[in-house]
């Protein structure tokens, strides 16, 4: 019978340096999609290679949210397997979504939404969009956090993080599906 998974000293504390890794990655990975979407001049323009990828993104955006919840379903019941099943699957998914953001904005560059629609607009930028930047540049260190104190079976404080990193990592994957919505409805 194989040894339950738990931390020699679940208090243990995670070194700092874990901590400052996980973030400067993170920080440098936010820099370089800022860089890409605001910066980088695209290489199709004409937007006739792969033209699908948004569509997949949102696709995997649902999907992530659906892992989520079941993710959440299931450690409310106790069932610790399928809750770190569920949670992988949205680690990976998001990991699949972050590939396919990155390829559509090499190829396609940002797409803006139109002028045309001022109301849309405004709701579109300031009350969806840019919540879900400013979020998810503060959500991806706190998965990864999250995540290595789950896997290095420091349980108590990954119950403690992942009370904040569920709802902001389900905001995003939600509020992602919506402004591929929004900007489909009014191109």
């Amino acid at each position: 019978m194989p040894a339950p998974v738990v931390a020699v000293n679940p208090d243990y504390r995670t070194p700092p340096s874990v901590i400052a890794a996980i973030i400067g990655i993170s920080a440098v990975a936010s820099l370089f999609l800022a860089w890409l979407v605001y910066y980088h001049p695209p290489i199709d323009v004409a937007g006739t290679h792969l033209a699908f990828l948004p569509a997949l993104d949102a696709v995997l955006n649902a999907l992530c949210a659906f892992f989520l919840v079941l993710g959440f379903r299931y450690i409310r019941r106790r069932q610790i397997t399928a809750h770190r099943n569920s949670m992988f699957g949205a680690f990976i998914v998001s990991s699949v979504f972050l590939v396919a953001y990155i390829v559509n904005h090499v190829l396609h560059g940002d797409l803006l939404f139109p002028r045309a629609y001022p109301i849309a607009r405004f709701i579109y930028l300031w009350i969806l969009l840019t919540p879900h930047i400013l979020l998810a540049v503060v959500c991806l260190p706190m998965i990864l956090i999250t995540f290595f104190l789950s896997l290095t079976g420091r349980f108590p404080a990954h119950r403690r993080l992942a009370r904040w990193t569920y709802p902001i990592w389900l905001y995003v994957s939600v509020s992602g599906v919506i402004v591929y919505a929004m900007l489909a409805a009014y191109r």
